[in-house]
């Protein structure tokens, strides 16, 4: 069987999206992980099935480049939202998030933030916004879930941090039974920070969606900066609005970089 694709990004971190809402296709941590591989595959950050929904309008499914099955992409919510095109409700694992089409990508409410320990969640108790952990220099950082666990670090120089090697250090960490992502941000100005993100089970991307909510809720309640903020990435700026209390509204590019087809039996179950 032919399996018709896209491959799109968003400010870089780029997908390979697939429709299955009238033909399914059974994806496996295998199968996922074969697509995405960029020597012997098609490649990508993340693969994404669209398929059809029971509580909103469509289900999006969200692979990591190593087969796993996670919550909640930003970025992929953008090309997903700037693909459907219109205001669309998008059911993921991590709850049913809304887009809404603009004209190079999408704005995307992700749902409320979640700070509790036991949300994140943390292998035991404390105080998320102060955390008393710290691995070699990175210290004392915040955590949050916003539809997947993050803990960003804010210090003085993000290009500084060695967050090759020490991201999958705190990535699988015992602190963090589900993993988690991790940021090191820098305020820039009154609402502008600069971010790099280790993803979980993706590593280095060029622009993290979800961490950038991550990184602008934790630096408001921080009184770093005020919003809507300004999060450069290393693939470009997003723009991410949040009072206490309500939503979290995320505003970006996305784009198409080419369409194609794959044989299934190619990449094996």
């Amino acid at each position: 069987m032919r399996v018709p694709f896209r491959k799109m990004h968003g400010l870089g971190n780029d997908f390979i999206v697939i429709d299955a809402r009238e033909t399914p296709l059974a994806m496996s941590a295998a199968r996922a992980a074969a697509l995405a591989d960029r020597r012997t595959g098609i490649g990508c950050d993340q693969l994404i099935v669209i398929e059809p929904s029971t509580s909103a309008d469509v289900r999006m499914r969200i692979f990591n480049a190593d087969g796993s099955e996670v919550e909640a992409c930003g970025n992929a919510s953008r090309a997903v939202g700037m693909l459907l095109g219109g205001a669309q409700r998008i059911e993921t694992l991590g709850g049913v998030i809304a887009s809404t089409a603009t004209p190079d990508g999408a704005s995307v409410d992700m749902g409320p933030a979640r700070f509790g320990w036991d949300e994140i969640p943390l292998a035991y108790a404390m105080d998320t916004l102060a955390m008393p952990v710290g691995w070699e220099d990175l210290e004392n950082p915040a955590a949050v879930n916003v539809g997947n666990p993050h803990v960003v670090f804010f210090v003085p120089d993000a290009d500084g941090v060695d967050l090759a090697r020490l991201g999958p250090v705190i990535e699988t960490d015992p602190l963090f039974p589900e993993k988690v992502n991790v940021g090191v941000a820098s305020v820039m100005g009154p609402s502008h920070i600069k971010l790099r993100v280790w993803e979980r089970g993706a590593g280095l991307t060029r622009a993290c969606g979800t961490g950038a909510c991550a990184a602008a809720v934790l630096a408001v309640r921080r009184k770093l900066v005020t919003g809507p903020v300004r999060v450069d990435l290393p693939g470009g700026p997003l723009e991410i609005a949040w009072e206490p209390g309500g939503t979290i509204l995320m505003t970006g590019p996305a784009a198409l970089s080419f369409s194609g087809t794959f044989e299934a039996d190619d990449y094996p179950q």
